[in-house]
């Protein structure tokens, strides 16, 4: 319990050092990894699911040679492939945003180091949500990456699923 209460002492410091931005900071990785989780969750357990409807729906058509047939295989992998690169958007854009809100961070808490400067010390504001910021979007761009791969070839894997030997 000792060791709980440091931490969150520690946590209130940083936030207190490196101005109100680390708040917003903190939520935005909340969500991001939140979705990261949603997405690798889902991809060791719904996608299974998933593909295996797309494989029987295809299997269960009579004839897959047909112009019609392409196209209803075209639907079965672009329905997957939606639910497979759900939330990808969102991930990346909440990686491009991390740095951005880091650097408002760094400019609001320049405008006030030069308020304050020789009284505070107040670089720490100034310095604390840039790197915060590039921190959340090194770990997120590396999670996005592993996010987009799994899915690109999970999405290869469903075409190769649907023959078209019918």
């Amino acid at each position: 319990m000792f060791w709980l209460q440091m931490q969150m002492e520690a946590l209130g410091g940083f936030i207190d050092k490196g101005g109100p931005m680390l708040l917003a900071l903190g939520v935005l990785v909340f969500i991001l990894w939140t979705l990261v989780f949603e997405r690798i969750w889902y991809f060791q357990t719904g996608v299974k699911k998933d593909i295996k409807a797309a494989v029987d729906a295809w299997e269960e058509r009579a004839e897959r040679t047909s112009w019609a047939a392409h196209q209803v295989r075209e639907m079965l992998i672009s329905r997957a492939r939606q639910r497979i690169e759900a939330l990808l958007p969102m991930v990346a854009t909440l990686v491009a945003l991390a740095p951005l809100l880091g650097l408002l961070g760094t400019v609001t808490g320049m405008i006030e180091v030069f308020h304050v400067l020789a009284v505070t010390g107040g670089v720490a504001k100034a310095t604390l949500p840039t790197m915060s910021g590039m921190v959340i979007a090194i770990s997120g761009l590396f999670a996005k990456t592993y996010l987009e791969q799994k899915a690109e070839v999970t999405s290869k894997m469903l075409e190769d699923h649907l023959t078209m030997d019918h």
